[in-house]
């Protein structure tokens, strides 16, 4: 094999999250040119990292290379680890009122001394590209047009284009946060699923799992969902990141989900992988969202196929 060979397809039952976003990635970078012509600017998004904790360092500066490859602007403020609420929520207050801000992302998980419900609050509804406003859940909630949560979304697209109408599928979403849980049982509700919410404590947690059509498994502990819990045929979307301790002689462990995957891989129609799965859609998501939030925000209709 050549060094420009093309890498090999995954097979059938593997959702290749990466292919799926690089390719609705292009279709965002292609939709810019339009929305530039009649705006007269490029979109915005605006990235706040409050502190220098490394992990969301690295974060942000891929976020920006993606949105400069997409064709938009992108702005990157930083404020020390020291720094007030005060001092916060201002910086998020001069974002909201800039006209060539259209997106702004507060990266996560905030210095400890900071109030991050009352930060995610100062931002504009309007342009929360993150979807964690309690506006924002307020309209997902009630259905109303809106900014949904860039990985639940991306979950969505996944489960779409494999299955298609979603409707009647019996679904089940492991995990209660409002980074993922809560947002995808409102999603899959919308796409007209029945929705089991479920977690680590559910009672009968396995046997409500088998039952499910559709299984989103984010609840933070590896490997936690066994093959043995899904419904053959059912469709597994693992939004888990966990790294296992390293083994012996070795410098670090490896990256696995929240679902066993060679035995859930064995009975499922389809199922993603950790890494390559849903984690590349997170980040394609905040992209369509900026460019979402940027044609409502210049009074224009949304953009087509995103």
């Amino acid at each position: 094999m050549t060094g420009n060979a093309a890498p090999a397809p995954a097979p059938p039952h593997v959702i290749d999250g990466k292919a799926f976003a690089a390719a609705l990635r292009q279709r965002i970078a292609d939709a810019v040119p339009a929305f530039a012509e009649a705006a007269g600017r490029a979109p915005g998004l605006a990235v706040v990292l409050v502190g220098d904790d490394p992990a969301s360092a690295v974060y942000v500066a891929s976020k920006g290379k993606a949105t400069r490859a997409a064709g938009m602007e992108s702005f990157e403020h930083r404020l020390p680890a020291d720094a007030t609420q005060a001092e916060v929520e201002a910086l998020l207050a001069q974002l909201n009122a800039d006209e060539a801000v259209d997106g702004i992302l507060l990266q996560l998980p905030l210095p400890g001394h900071l109030d991050e419900q009352a930060a995610v609050a100062t931002i504009d509804p309007d342009k929360d590209v993150d979807g964690l406003t309690p506006v924002s859940a307020g309209r997902l909630a009630l259905g109303i047009p809106g900014m949904v949560p860039c990985t639940p979304y991306g979950c969505l697209l996944l489960l779409q284009d494999r299955l298609g109408d979603l409707s009647g599928k019996d679904a089940v979403v492991i995990g209660r946060s409002i980074l993922v849980g809560k947002p995808m049982a409102a999603l899959l509700l919308g796409a007209n699923c029945t929705v089991t919410m479920a977690h680590s404590r559910t009672t009968d947690l396995p046997e409500r799992v088998r039952r499910a059509d559709i299984v989103v498994a984010a609840v933070g502990r590896p490997e936690m969902v066994k093959g043995e819990w899904i419904k053959p045929g059912a469709v597994v979307i693992d939004v888990g990141i966990n790294r296992l301790p390293p083994a012996e002689g070795a410098a670090k462990g490896r990256l696995v989900g929240d679902v066993a995957y060679d035995e859930a891989a064995a009975v499922a129609a389809a199922i993603t992988p950790v890494p390559g799965g849903v984690g590349p859609m997170t980040i394609a998501c905040l992209l369509r969202n900026t460019l979402v939030a940027a044609h409502r925000r210049a009074g224009l209709a949304d953009p087509e196929g995103l």
